[in-house]
């Protein structure tokens, strides 16, 4: 294993890992928060009792990603010293400030779990919104440097580095939004589904319980509205990466040839040596179509970019295609959860539909790697896109595969630890309440 891909599989593996941190991060404060609400409003016992549930499973969740996510800071200044010494300047700011809004939810989420009898009920309230806030905020503030990476913006590159810097203008790239809302509707989604997953568990042994049936249905109702918003927000992505990206776009969509009336490939396995997209289902005209809102327009494809420029296609192209699959599927399901309760089937009335929701949680995380495995294998050979290659920008330190081989066993056993407190708390939710 050579050092530079060391490196990049000790990211991937930490990326992996604390992305379903942050993701949980981001989308629990937003249940919890409407959990407290509905019990603020109805005083039933039962939205109480949600919100203390699921408000433990915020604590281990903000605990462990704090971690994970200092790893990776460190890891990019030890990784890739180049990249740090030619982007610091850039992206200084929003991790600042990404900093700042982490200091601000770990303060709230201290007051909010301490202070169920030490604040006024709308004070507690308030503080769970400052915490959905401030987890949004730092999906905005490093989602901005991630935006820069892939096109970069705010200064003009000169033969010691960038010259006329703006960190502003490099904030406000041309990803930096489409990104985050993208971001933002995947982790609500990722975490409403992947509560529902519990509880829909939990009603498949015991069909009457309350507690379990208005968890799931404030879940779905979350994620149901997240997933409808969600092709929406793919496609101002997905626009957004034909124009500064179009390697990404073709390694995306399996396009090697540019012609007019692209197709739009459903499936298949990208063979690069042939540069041909086998097994896939065409629909003719729809990537034109898609890309932009006209069937004969020209889509450019792999062959116009310099071989040595290309990404690994079959990866990206895999990837795009199952984050796209599952988030039909999660579609779908929602819409028809949604259907049948309002029939008068709810969904713990039958039980293949709990055992679709039971593996719709870690279908939606599976999604975000994939997901996360477009973005980031998607733009190399570069660490900045169309400015500074990977292998730049590396540590020249030598034996990299030791620190790999220890943070993944590490990362192996963190992820046992927290899945067996996870399930530990998951046994002992909801039990006591009364049936209806």
């Amino acid at each position: 294993m050579s050092d530079l891909f060391a490196a990049r599989s000790q990211m991937a593996v930490s990326l992996a890992f604390h992305i379903v941190f942050a993701a949980v991060g981001i989308g629990l404060p937003a249940l919890v928060f409407a959990a407290e609400a509905l019990w603020l409003r109805t005083r039933d016992p039962v939205y109480l009792d949600l919100t203390r549930a699921w408000a433990k499973g915020l604590a281990v969740f903000f605990a462990v990603g704090a971690v994970s996510g200092t790893v990776l800071s460190f890891e990019l200044g030890l990784l890739w010293p180049g990249f740090m010494a030619y982007s610091g300047s850039l992206v200084g700011l929003p991790f600042s400030l990404e900093g700042f809004a982490f200091f601000t939810e770990a303060i709230f989420l201290g007051i909010y779990l301490y202070g169920w009898k030490r604040v006024p009920p709308r004070a507690h309230l308030a503080a769970g919104g400052v915490i959905a806030v401030s987890g949004a905020a730092s999906a905005l503030f490093v989602l901005s440097v991630n935006g820069w990476m892939n096109a970069p913006a705010g200064f003009v590159p000169g033969p010691d580095g960038p010259t006329e810097v703006d960190p502003l203008r490099a904030m406000a790239n041309a990803f930096w939004i489409v990104n985050t809302v993208h971001m933002l509707l995947a982790a609500y989604v990722a975490t409403a589904f992947g509560a529902a997953t519990v509880h829909a568990w939990k009603l498949s042994r015991d069909p009457a319980s309350v507690f379990h049936r208005r968890a799931l249905v404030l879940a779905l109702a979350v994620g149901g509205v997240a997933a409808l918003l969600q092709p929406v927000s793919g496609d101002f992505v997905a626009r957004a990466v034909a124009r500064q990206q179009p390697a990404k776009l073709a390694a995306m969509e399996g396009h090697f040839e540019t012609s007019s009336c692209a197709p739009l490939r459903l499936g298949g396995w990208p063979d690069e040596a042939s540069a041909i997209t086998r097994f896939a289902l065409e629909i003719p005209c729809g990537l034109s179509l898609l890309v932009a809102r006209d069937p004969s327009a020209e889509v450019a494809g792999l062959d116009r970019i310099p071989r040595d420029e290309w990404p690994p296609v079959a990866p990206v192209h895999v990837a795009f295609q199952v984050m796209v699959a599952i988030g039909v599927f999660l579609l779908a399901l929602s819409a028809w959860a949604a259907l049948s309760a309002w029939r008068g089937r709810p969904p713990w009335t039958r039980p293949w539909m709990l055992r679709l929701l039971v593996a719709s949680g870690p279908l939606a995380f599976l999604a975000i790697e994939a997901g996360w495995t477009v973005t980031e294998v998607g733009r190399q050979p570069w660490i900045v896109y169309g400015v500074l290659r990977t292998s730049d920008a590396v540590t020249p330190m030598p034996g990299l595969v030791v620190p790999f081989t220890v943070f993944t066993l590490l990362y192996l056993f963190l992820a046992g630890v927290v899945g067996v407190v996870l399930v530990r708390l998951a046994r002992h939710e909801g039990e006591g309440e009364a049936a209806p």
